[in-house]
């Protein structure tokens, strides 16, 4: 049985996962009423809609062409290796078969559906295809009475009564958060991540939820869980989860950049993508300070992830082919970075990676420079893609790596090896 220890290896040296955000905020598809609305899936609170008049989202939320083997397909042709699926974000409105709320994807229009607890099918799907499964779960409720009270103003995303005013319905949220988690934990297979967002439900704040018992209950039916309590930075965060950011320098622990494909995390109309080479720029960056990349899809009302999704994520994924030595399974090294140069480490500390993220509208030069990470002398450095050999050279601790002229001009990121021999008592 994996312990927690393990599933952190696991994680650290998976590097590429799939974070899918789907919900009522797909039905909206960032518009209401006829204009664009703010806050992306936060909308509701930023479009101060009543909560009655947003629920009535759910009665035409139907999403027939659901099916998440197709969703399986398109993040394994992409390269990544977990997922973190959203059961419920902030709004309440569960994307699993909760039975603690009728506010849930299998009470609404799709109730009738074979696959109306659609978390089931999701999680089947990927773990059936060697996934890490993770649960994301929403710590606020904006749908729950005993999280925001109509019977006061909802003016933020906090919760809208005094606490030491009204403690019941405190003790009443936290049983219902409680009951609502043992429910993941239990009715859907193995999960590998919790990962937990509102990081402001928390004794900071004053809206402690108990998290002691969240995450023994969890564990206690999710041996070996990792737990994602994200911004508060205590004892039940297994790793952090910067959000559409990347940290500046290294850091001493472990974390995942989560960041979008396009500029939002729900699906919206003409969404403006980021090019396959951004993201794995992106990578790139990320695995060369010791992270993870969490890239965020979400998918349409109907269910499908649409097919310019599916195309970046298959040019992302034939470059991971080629490539991937340079990204899975690797550490750091202590310099990582140099210009558009990227380095990594594999994990016997002889074999480099560097890395050549290509800026937006550039193409490859003939040469490629950077200082320290001096190949030894009698080294070959290799085009990863190919093996081919390049030439290069050393002057005053800086390396020059000539390219062939067949990729003169192009327009892709490339990876090179450096085959470091073995210390002369080891050679036979």
């Amino acid at each position: 049985m994996a312990t927690t220890e393990d599933n952190l290896h696991w994680f650290k040296d998976a590097k590429f996962g799939l974070f899918i955000h789907w919900g009522l905020y797909s039905q909206t598809a960032g518009e209401w009423k006829g204009h664009p609305t703010e806050g992306g899936e936060h909308f509701m609170l930023y479009e101060r809609i009543p909560l009655k008049e947003y629920a009535t989202i759910a009665k035409d939320f139907n999403p027939v062409k659901f099916d998440a083997k197709k969703w399986v397909r398109a993040a394994k042709h992409a390269g990544m290796k977990y997922l973190v699926y959203t059961t419920k974000h902030h709004d309440g409105f569960c994307m699993f078969d909760s039975q603690y709320t009728d506010f849930s994807i299998s009470r609404c229009a799709f109730k009738e559906h074979p696959k109306a607890d659609v978390a089931k099918y999701v999680f089947e799907a990927f773990r059936k295809e060697g996934f890490m499964t993770g649960a994301y779960f929403s710590k606020p409720d904006w749908h729950n009475q005993d999280y925001w009270w109509d019977y006061f103003a909802t003016p933020n995303r906090n919760v809208n009564y005094k606490i030491e005013r009204h403690p019941e319905k405190w003790e009443a949220f936290k049983t219902y958060t409680h009951n609502q988690i043992g429910e993941l934990m239990s009715n859907y297979g193995t999960i590998d991540i919790l990962w937990l967002d509102g990081g402001w439900v928390s004794p900071r704040n004053n809206q402690d939820i108990d998290m002691t018992q969240i995450a023994a209950m969890a564990r206690a039916k999710q041996p070996g869980l990792l737990v994602v309590d994200r911004t508060i930075h205590g004892k039940y965060e297994n790793y952090q989860t910067p959000e559409q950011k990347i940290p500046e320098h290294q850091l001493p622990y472990p974390w995942e950049s989560c960041v979008t494909l396009t500029t939002d995390w729900g699906w919206v109309k003409n969404p403006v993508y980021k090019t396959p080479n951004r993201i794995i720029s992106i990578l790139m960056e990320v695995v060369a300070k010791g992270g993870n990349l969490l890239l965020g899809v979400g998918p349409t009302a109907e269910g499908l992830i649409e097919q310019p999704t599916v195309k970046r994520l298959q040019e992302i994924g034939r470059w991971m082919q080629k490539n991937g030595k340079a990204i899975y399974h690797t550490r750091i090294t202590p310099n990582y970075h140099c210009g558009n140069v990227w380095f990594t480490a594999d994990k016997n500390g002889r074999t480099l990676y560097a890395l050549y993220a290509l800026p937006e509208g550039e193409t490859l030069p003939a040469v490629i420079e950077w200082e320290g990470n001096v190949p030894e002398r009698g080294t070959s450095v290799r085009l990863l893609s190919t093996g081919q050999r390049m030439k290069w050279i050393e002057r005053d601790g800086k390396v020059a790596v000539t390219l062939p002229a067949k990729l003169a001009g192009s327009t892709e990121p490339i990876a090179l090896q450096f085959d470091t021999p073995l210390p002369k008592q080891n050679k036979k």
